[in-house]
């Protein structure tokens, strides 16, 4: 096959097959079968995945099911390294180029929206602002913690805050820090013109009826605390400030460790908290009318869509 730049054509040759959905869904196992069948590789777009001191909490795949498909972007930073998705756009851009040299089809696979548009779409062109405008915020943020946040995101773009990753400072601050900056909304400044890419995105989602789906998401919720996941918690707690932390799976425990309330209620936090981040995770997904939908176990199904697309 003839290798690829990011700044060349569409290539109709080059696949990247995108299979996105909730957390708890069944992602993994779709796309190891997948892999195999494509003998090919598979991108994480999971932000929370990145990062190698968090396992437990970001229910990453475990070691075997590392094993039997090459994975990037899992394992691949410290939580100590400062990412954002601008750099991983960039890196995945050129691991792609890579690939197709010798893959017709790659995979990619994740809870994370913003990310995985990032790849497929291109990011958003954002404004330059007075760093006052942040140092404001955050000063703020440190003065009336997360709950401040999320009233503010609310009132002023309610559009973002119906998407946004509530418990995750970092994006909260970006928003009203461009809200003041500005005088329009965050959201109003995520619609854009698709960048070029020399590769046809595919989209794959994955659903549940959603009793059976939060079911899913406390069975696997218990599993993660019989495996260790407070221990896993408590080990990092000296760094619970870090971005990397600011995420459902940490924030319930940090808190009980800290004595705001017992293990029981840490343990309602995680699920109700879980449950209701894969609940904003589907409205993201929702609104991109290119994701083709399927119950996880309609392999033949999503087989027969891949082949179609593929023979266009």
């Amino acid at each position: 096959m003839i290798s690829v730049q990011a700044t060349e054509p569409l290539s109709i040759q080059n696949y990247l097959i995108l299979v996105v959905g909730p957390t708890a869904v069944g992602k993994t196992d779709l796309c190891l079968n997948l892999a195999k069948k494509f003998n090919t590789e598979i991108i994480s777009c999971d932000s929370r995945q990145f990062y190698r001191e968090t396992n437990l909490g970001t229910a990453k795949p475990a070691i075997t099911e590392l094993e039997l498909v090459k994975h990037h972007f899992i394992n691949s930073l410290s939580i100590e390294e400062t990412y954002d998705v601008k750099r991983f756009e960039k890196e995945v851009i050129e691991l792609l180029v890579e690939l197709f040299q010798e893959k017709s089809a790659v995979i990619m696979t994740g809870g994370s929206g913003l990310f995985a548009d990032a790849v497929v779409n291109g990011l958003d062109e954002m404004p330059d602002l007075d760093p006052s405008f942040r140092e404001e915020v955050i000063q703020e943020y440190e003065s009336n913690g997360l709950e401040f946040l999320q009233a503010e995101v609310s009132k002023i773009d309610p559009v973002y805050f119906e998407v946004v990753d509530r418990n995750n400072p970092q994006r909260l601050m970006r928003a009203i820090e461009v809200f003041r900056g500005t005088g329009k909304p965050f959201s109003s400044f995520r619609v854009k013109q698709k960048a070029k890419r020399n590769f046809k995105t595919i989209k794959i989602g994955l659903e549940r009826d959603r009793e059976e789906l939060y079911q899913r998401i406390d069975l696997r919720m218990d599993q993660m605390i019989a495996a260790g996941l407070f221990e896993e918690a408590e080990s990092l707690f000296e760094k619970r400030d870090l971005n990397a932390l600011q995420t459902v799976g940490y924030q319930e425990i940090f808190g009980y460790l800290e004595g705001k309330y017992d293990q029981e209620e840490a343990i309602r936090l995680l699920k109700r908290n879980s449950r209701r981040y894969a609940k904003r995770q589907m409205t993201w997904f929702r609104k991109d009318p290119e994701i083709h939908w399927f119950s996880p176990e309609d392999e033949k199904g999503i087989l027969e869509l891949l082949k179609s697309q593929m023979e266009e």
